[in-house]
């Protein structure tokens, strides 16, 4: 990486997000303002931990397209026994790394990668299926369709539970038979849906 580049990254804009409840409540992580990256606003994040609450502690949490990491660092202060952070973007995917030191958690991996391809690699001798997924990545990009498809090989624990996050105007997505919505709430331009998967 030349000079100009490593520069570009270390000056890049940084925003933050807030833990809203658990553990580490009310702290807050600085997150990379890169293309792309959508934090999960306060709001719908409160609506999604509150479906969640019953299935969060102990379990164990894919975060698909983590990003600022809002979703996977809100799951591990509320009680999730670990969390799987997957993201392409290598700045991004350094401060998570950071984040994940900022509050000295262990229970955390955080793999820079591409979702699609890790995904198709799934071992059952290496891999221990997911009780929480949350699937929120980058608009416009007809990621969702291909991402459920692979997480229905094998990742998902019996009645796992999926988080969604689509634009409105691209809500028709087809996603497997055996996802049923539970729970549906629109916020601006996005629409939110918690799935439970029937195996």
């Amino acid at each position: 990486m030349n000079h100009r580049k490593k520069q570009q990254i270390k000056n890049s804009p940084k925003g933050s997000i807030r833990i809203i409840a658990g553990k580490h409540r009310g702290r807050k992580l600085p997150v990379l303002m890169a293309d792309g990256l959508r934090p999960t606003t306060d709001r719908v994040k409160e609506t999604v931990f509150n479906w969640l609450m019953p299935y969060i502690l102990g379990s164990n949490c894919l975060d698909c397209f983590a990003g600022s990491g809002g979703l996977g660092f809100e799951a591990l202060s509320r009680g999730a026994e670990q969390v799987t952070f997957l993201e392409f973007n290598k700045s991004a995917a350094q401060q998570l790394k950071q984040n994940q030191e900022l509050l000295n958690t262990g229970n955390a991996t955080i793999v820079h990668t591409d979702t699609l391809s890790y995904l198709q690699t799934f071992s059952e001798q290496n891999q221990q299926p997911f009780d929480v997924v949350f699937l929120d990545p980058p608009f416009r990009k007809q990621f969702i369709e291909k991402t459920a498809s692979l997480l229905n090989q094998g990742w998902l624990e019996n009645n796992a539970f999926v988080y969604v996050e689509m634009e409105v105007d691209n809500n028709n997505q087809q996603l497997p038979a055996n996802w049923h919505i539970l729970k549906e709430k629109v916020a601006g331009q996005v629409v939110y849906r918690l799935y439970q998967i029937c195996n």
